[in-house]
């Protein structure tokens, strides 16, 4: 095992993580950015207002994106498993 296994392999964990984390990212971005517009045009201060339907958002899409999710991370883990034994020795 030499430095650029181990740099790519971070690599490529970091851009699993990213493709995994994005959909509930972007959503609740989306979400708590249709809120803050709603607040400043009805000047409703309210920190559950911005909280409540965010995690509800992020919640929705962890049930929509769980699949496509789970089966990213078990491709990773299963390209990882098998070509350990090329880069160990």
């Amino acid at each position: 095992m030499n430095s650029d296994f181990v740099i790519g392999l971070a690599a490529q964990a970091i851009l699993v993580t990213l493709k995994a984390s994005a959909p509930m990212l972007i959503i609740g971005l989306v979400v708590g950015l249709i809120i803050s517009i709603f607040q400043a045009t009805t000047q409703i201060q309210e920190q559950t207002l911005a909280f409540v339907p965010k995690i509800v958002a992020v919640f929705a899409a962890v049930l929509l994106f769980g699949p496509w999710i789970l089966s990213t991370l078990v491709d990773f883990t299963y390209n990882l498993l098998n070509n350990l034994h090329n880069y160990i020795g």
